[in-house]
C-alpha cells in the first residue's frame, strides 16, 4: 500500500493561504477598500449635511476560518463584513447596500450589488486580480445588537429584498473551534483539499459548483481526524487520504431524496443547513442537475481516494490523486516504499 502522507502535507503547503493578518497583501487590499468606504461615505453624506453613518468592519469567510487556498488563476476573493450602526426598522437592506456602492462606485471599474454582498472588482493588465466582497449588515443604532445581512439586489423579487439574521461571528467560532491542536491542522488540510478539488473538478461550471462554505460546513459535521499511533514509539502520524476518504463517504452517506423548492421537484440532494442562524441549506441555490454533477464529481473522488490506498506504486497512487485535486498535488519522481514499523492502531475520533 502507497504511503501518500507526505505528499498530502506538501500538497496542503503548495495550496495553503493564511488569515488576512498573515498576509501583507491581502491585508493592504482589505484596508484600502475599507479606507475608501469610509472617505466615500463621508463625501456622500457630507455633500447633504448629514452626519456619516458609522460602521465597524470585521474579516469573514475562509481567510477568518483559517481555510482559504490560493485560487489557481489569480482573482483572490476577500470577504469583509461590515456592520452599520442602523436599524433594520429605520433603513431597508438595498439603501444600505447602496450607500456602499455609491461610496465605492468610483474606486475601481467594477463595482456591483449582489445578492448577498457589494462586490468591489480590482484589475491588473487587464486581467480581474483579486476582488472583495462586503457582506452589508445593520448592528442597531449602537452597533452592538443582533446582526441582520441585506439581500437582493435592484432587480430582485420583493421576498429576496430582506434583512436576514445572521451571526457571522459565531459561525467562525464554531469552525474555527471545532477541533483543537493537531486534530484542527489535519480538518483544515481536508477542508482545503476540498476547496482545489472544487476549483479543479468544476472549472466550467461557473455559479453550479458547490460553494467553498458548503464544503467547509460539510466537514464541520461528518469529519473525523484519522491517525495511527505507534505504541513502541509513542508517535502519532496521521493519515489524510483516510481522514478525506471517509469524509466523502460521510458526504455521500448524507444525500436525501427531497423536495427543490426552486424547481418544485424531487432529488437526491446534500443538505447542509449553516449550524447557526439563520440555519439554511448552503446548498440551496444549486439546482437539481447541478446536484446531480456533484455527486457524480464526489463519488468519483472517493473511488479515487481508495484506489490510490490499494496502488502499491506511491507514484502511481500520486498520479490518480493529481487527477482529482490538479497540478500541485506533488508526484515523486520514483516510486515510494513503505517502511515497516511497529504495532499500531488506527482509529478516529467521534464524530459531533
Amino acid at each position: 500500500m502507497a504511503k501518500v502522507q507526505k505528499q498530502f502535507v506538501e500538497f496542503h503547503d503548495n495550496i495553503r493561504l493564511g488569515q488576512y493578518d498573515e498576509n501583507a497583501t491581502l491585508r493592504e487590499k482589505r484596508d484600502i477598500v475599507l479606507r475608501k468606504l469610509r472617505e466615500g461615505l463621508e463625501r456622500d453624506f457630507g455633500a447633504r449635511g448629514e452626519e456619516p453613518p458609522k460602521f465597524s468592519p470585521f474579516n469573514q469567510g475562509s481567510y477568518a476560518m483559517n481555510t482559504g487556498i490560493r485560487p489557481v488563476e489569480g482573482d483572490y476573493d476577500i470577504d469583509v463584513g461590515v456592520k452599520f450602526h442602523v436599524s433594520k426598522d429605520k433603513h431597508g437592506p438595498l439603501e444600505v447596500k447602496q450607500w456602499v456602492y455609491d461610496a465605492l462606485e468610483n474606486h475601481t471599474s467594477r463595482v456591483e450589488i449582489r445578492r448577498n454582498c457589494v462586490t468591489v472588482y480590482y484589475f491588473k493588465d487587464g486581467k480581474e486580480d483579486y476582488h472583495v466582497d462586503l457582506a452589508v449588515y445593520a448592528a442597531g443604532e449602537e452597533g452592538r445588537g443582533p446582526l441582520y445581512l441585506a439581500k437582493g439586489k435592484a432587480n430582485s423579487d420583493a421576498k429576496y429584498k430582506l434583512w436576514e439574521q445572521a451571526e457571522p461571528e459565531e459561525l467562525i467560532a464554531a469552525v474555527t473551534g471545532r477541533f483543537s491542536g493537531d486534530d484542527a491542522a489535519q480538518f483544515r488540510r481536508a477542508v482545503r483539499a476540498l476547496k482545489r478539488w472544487r476549483q479543479e473538478r468544476f472549472k466550467a461550471s461557473g455559479n453550479g459548483a458547490p460553494v467553498g462554505i458548503g464544503l467547509t460546513l460539510a466537514a464541520y459535521y461528518w469529519f473525523d481526524p484519522v491517525k495511527s499511533v505507534d505504541l513502541l514509539q509513542n508517535k502519532t502520524e496521521y493519515d489524510d487520504r483516510a481522514a478525506l476518504e471517509a469524509l466523502v463517504g460521510r458526504m455521500l452517506d448524507n444525500f436525501q431524496y427531497v423536495r427543490h423548492e426552486q424547481e418544485e421537484a424531487w432529488a437526491w440532494r446534500l443538505v447542509v443547513n449553516v449550524p447557526v442562524k439563520p440555519h439554511t441549506d448552503v446548498f440551496t441555490r444549486m439546482t437539481n442537475p447541478q446536484m446531480a454533477t456533484f455527486k457524480e464529481e464526489l463519488e468519483a473522488l472517493k473511488q479515487a481516494l481508495g484506489q490510490a490506498a490499494s496502488e502499491p506504486d506511491t507514484r502511481e497512487a500520486c498520479l490518480t490523486l493529481r487527477e482529482q485535486f490538479g497540478g500541485d498535488f506533488p508526484v515523486p519522481e520514483e516510486s515510494e516504499t513503505a517502511k515497516k514499523g511497529g504495532r499500531s492502531y488506527v482509529g478516529s475520533s467521534s464524530s459531533a
